[in-house]
Order: C-alpha cells, then structure tokens, then sequence
C-alpha cells in the first residue's frame, strides 16, 4: 500500500499541503485544469521554491478574484461539489472535510449545520486548497494518509469573529479526538483549512508507520519563523509488511481401527501438552478401508513428546515427522469487555493494518450460555471491542523494549 505521512511539527494549513503535494510530484498544471474545472472564475495557483530557515521547501499561493469573505452555506459548497469536473473520490472527499468543517462550527457556535455560513474558509482560495488537497493525495497514488500530532501555535488569531486565541474555536471543535499540543511560537501555526483535512482524511495520528521510504517532500507556509522553519514534511512510501517466520515439527499419522469417540480426549491432551495445531482429515487407506489422518503442529523441541502422547493415546503403530519452515502473520492478543463479560481476542496484522480479528471460542460459548444469547452476539461484540484497542507494542518494535505476555488462547491454532 501507498501511503503519506504528514509530519506537522509546525502546523498544517491548506497552501502547506498544497505545496507538499507539489513538492512530491503532483503536477502544478494538473492541479490548476482540476480548480479551473469548480466552475468558479478567477483561481491561479502559483508555486516556488523557497527557504524556511535553512532549509527548503514548495510554496504554493491561491489567488482569486473574489474580494472580501462571502457566506456561503454547506449547501453553497455541495452545488458547487455536484457541478465540478471532479473524479467521483475526490468529489466525495472534499464533499466530506466541509461537512467536518460545517459541523465543528454548529459545534462552536450552538447552531444547526445547515444554518453554518463559512467565512473565511467559504472563500475560494480556501475551497481551493481543500479541493485541491483532496484531488492531490488520490492523483499521487496515496491509499492512506496518516499525521504526527499536530503543533498548534499559540497566542491570538484575528477572524471575522473577532480576536480569538489560538486555537479558534472552529479548528479546536475540529481536533476533537485528534492529538494536538501548543508551542510557545507565537503565532497560528494550524489552520482551519489544514485541521479538516487531516482530520477527516487522516487514517491515523502518531509516529510514522513503518514504511519503505520512496520521497520526502516539503510545503513551506506562508511566513518565515524565528523559532524554527515553517514546513509541512510529507514522507510518501510503501508500507512494509513483515511476516514472522519460524520452523515447525509436522507430525502425522494415518488411522483407521480407532473408535471415532477417542479422538477428542486424544486432541485434548495434545493442546494441554502444548500443541501449536492439531487436526483431523478423513483418508482412503489400502484396501479401500476409510482412515484418518492426524496432523499436530509443534515446537521442534517439543516433537518426541508429543509424539509419545499419539503412540499412547491412539491405535497407531508409528507416527512420522518432519520439520517445516512457516511464515506466520504478525498478531497480538487482547482482552476486551462485552456486555456479557471478558472475551480473549487474537489479531493478526498487516503492517499497520488490522486484518483478521479471531475471539476465543470457548469464552464466547461460555458467555452466551450464562446470559442466554447467540454465540455470534457475543462474538460480534468482543469483534468491535478489539478493532478499537491500539497495537499491543512488540519486543521488536523500535518504540519499545518491553512486551506483555499474551494471555493463554486455549487450542490456539498455527495457522
């Protein structure tokens, strides 16, 4: 997956991640067609390479032949969403950051959303760098975006409310549940612009995701700072999906004169031992007599004694072995809170990426006799507890050195 990250370790405003994008590669004359195609006059994009500090970084300036702040209401920017020449995402995304935006100022002023009129990020320039964001991350390639908390700046803003301090209470109504901290730079290094579109496209905030770095970009704001450069940094890269690989004892022996009804107490006594898996397959032996194959996954060091629990606990007279590289997907384990009581979760990952959520069977079976409901209620309850607990850190994970003991899942399998 190709996915950006946003580094706002001074700030984020619309023309920052404009100008980050074009940093990156976004076309500066595609970008303008897309902004000529709102059927709305007057909008020129403008870009430079400028020095914020010592360092580099693009600038990209919005002019429009709009003067003042005109009201437009929601349903203002959705006609002029509905008319543009805009790809059906993009559309929908910009159509999503002025619904954000709508609504973090009902929450700021005690109004309905539909009664919002937008000021200053009603303005052209201001649908521009929305629009233009929007389009901008979907025309690089980027299926995700993620954020580092973002630095808020402090002091005071002037607006069309008046004197307000830093954050206004629009971008603050924006932030909510994203992480954020002032600075002693006294300045709005946040924008209302900026907060909504990370705020509503960003998948995530917080330290960059493990990625294969393929180009660091920078989007320059507008004014110089004393204190440090006034950049946006975007990392674009492709995310890196680490398997675990181990190697396994395969253990396996062809049955066909045991009662079918020792078999459980047989699989029972090989998970208690240890087994990583164990499984039955029916088979065709000679002289067309109808078998089982047993199959047990194990530790190496842990083969001849498992080995030894088949010899004695089923009618085999042999059981052979093999070893067997695996590649395992990354997982954690989690205990979460239902309304029916503590369910054990195991989760596997892709990169960053919850891919599979697996509640313990037996702790759900348990729950749903005692309360008199559905396995699959308890079950698709303990499912969305776990999706929103983060990543149980790793011993080998470079943020920290420590892991906690996953909790015992009993018949767990090696899969």
């Amino acid at each position: 997956m190709r996915i950006g990250y946003f580094d706002c370790f001074s700030g984020v405003s619309g023309d920052m991640i404009l100008g980050a994008l074009v940093d990156a590669g976004l076309p500066l004359a595609e970008l303008q067609s897309t902004l000529d195609g709102l059927g709305v006059a007057g909008i020129r994009l403008d870009a430079e390479e400028v020095r914020r500090g010592p360092f580099r970084g693009t600038l990209v300036r919005v002019t429009t032949e709009e003067h003042g702040h005109p009201h437009r209401h929601l349903s203002d920017i959705r006609r002029i969403l509905d008319a543009a020449q805009l790809p059906a995402d993009a559309r929908a995304d910009a159509g999503r950051i002025f619904r954000r935006l709508a609504e973090a100022e009902a929450s700021a002023h005690g109004v309905a959303v539909e009664k919002i009129h937008f000021h200053e990020v009603g303005a052209l320039d201001s649908i521009a760098d929305i629009v233009g964001a929007a389009w901008g991350i979907r025309r690089l390639g980027l299926e995700a975006i993620h954020a580092s908390p973002i630095n808020l700046g402090s002091g005071s803003v002037k607006g069309a409310h008046g004197t307000m301090p830093v954050p206004a209470p629009g971008t603050a109504a924006l932030l909510a549940g994203v992480p954020a901290y002032g600075s002693r730079i006294p300045a709005e290094l946040t924008t209302p612009t900026g907060a909504a579109v990370l705020a509503t496209l960003a998948a995530g905030f917080g330290p960059m995701p493990r990625m294969t770095v393929e180009r660091v970009a920078y989007g320059a704001g507008q004014r110089q700072l004393a204190e440090q450069p006034n950049l946006l940094r975007l990392v674009i890269g492709a995310t890196v999906v680490s398997h675990e690989r181990d190697r396994v004892a395969v253990l396996e022996a062809n049955i066909d004169d045991m009662n079918p009804q020792f078999f459980e107490p047989l699989l029972d006594r090989l998970f208690e031992a240890g087994a990583l898996d164990a499984s039955l397959a029916p088979l065709v032996m000679k002289k067309s007599r109808p078998g089982t194959l047993l199959t047990v996954l194990a530790e190496p060091e842990d083969a001849e004694r498992l080995a030894s629990l088949v010899l004695a606990h089923s009618t085999t007279f042999g059981v052979r072995m093999a070893t067997a590289d695996r590649w395992k997907r990354p997982r954690d384990f989690v205990s979460v809170k239902t309304a029916y009581g503590a369910v054990r979760v195991k989760r596997g990952w892709e990169g960053d990426r919850l891919a599979i959520l697996a509640p313990e069977y037996e702790d759900c079976r348990r729950l749903a006799l005692a309360a008199g409901v559905p396995v699959q209620v308890v079950h698709d309850e303990a499912r969305a507890a776990a999706r929103l607990l983060p990543p149980t850190p790793r011993h080998d994970d470079p943020d920290t050195n420590t892991q906690a003991e996953p909790p015992r899942i009993e018949r767990e399998t090696g899969e």
